[in-house]
């Protein structure tokens, strides 16, 4: 990467994480306080070079989603995040807010998958704002497609995780990360650079 990409991405990493901070603020007492957490705990079920196994799931904006609805269409970036009303999920999904042109720009839809119920969902993201991706419910039954992706906790809540997915339907990027930390934008946007458009 040249230095003016360094720098963009410095940037936009910054503000990505200002901004984020201020989304939560504006319900923070809602959130709930879950302390530090174990950075992982799940075991790994797919590798990079997997095919993503499909899924359908409901969506908070009504209707379900399909992830072979995007096949030869688009890239998918998916993002589990452990449980709504908590701090870090409560800053990561807003701050995608401010990067959406990067997902766009890659031809890639984002799509955030959380084991909360649609009601749950529907009051979390409507108090963080309109978000531009889908976001779907891996309620019932109970994280099944956290599990089959290998990333649904020992209690029940999914991983911080990121997958992206070619056009084809393969799995090009895996992110299982510390739990405690949003994972790092920089990664994503060179794994997404590597796909094709």
């Amino acid at each position: 990467m040249n230095k003016l990409g360094v720098v963009i991405i410095s940037l936009v990493l910054l503000c990505f994480s200002q901004a984020a901070y201020a989304a939560s603020e504006a319900f923070q007492d809602s959130i709930y306080q879950v302390g530090k957490l174990k950075p992982i705990d799940s075991v790994p079920k797919l590798k990079v070079g997997d095919k993503a196994p499909d899924f359908e799931l409901p969506a908070v904006s009504g209707g379900t989603v399909k992830l072979s609805d995007y096949r030869d269409k688009k890239n998918v970036v998916i993002s589990f995040v452990p449980a709504a009303w908590t701090p870090v999920c409560s800053d990561q999904w807003p701050g995608y807010n401010i990067v959406e042109d990067i997902f766009t720009g890659h031809n890639a839809i984002l799509l955030g998958i959380s084991v909360d119920n649609i009601p749950t969902l529907y009051a979390w993201t409507g108090k963080m704002g309109k978000l531009w991706f889908p976001v779907l419910s891996d309620f019932w039954p109970h994280g099944a497609v956290a599990d089959r992706y290998g990333v649904l906790r020992s209690n029940g809540t999914a991983e911080r995780a990121i997958f992206i997915i070619d056009t084809k339907g393969i799995i090009r990027y895996i992110n299982v990360n510390d739990i405690n930390h949003r994972p790092p934008l920089d990664e994503i946007v060179a794994a997404l650079k590597k796909l094709k458009p």
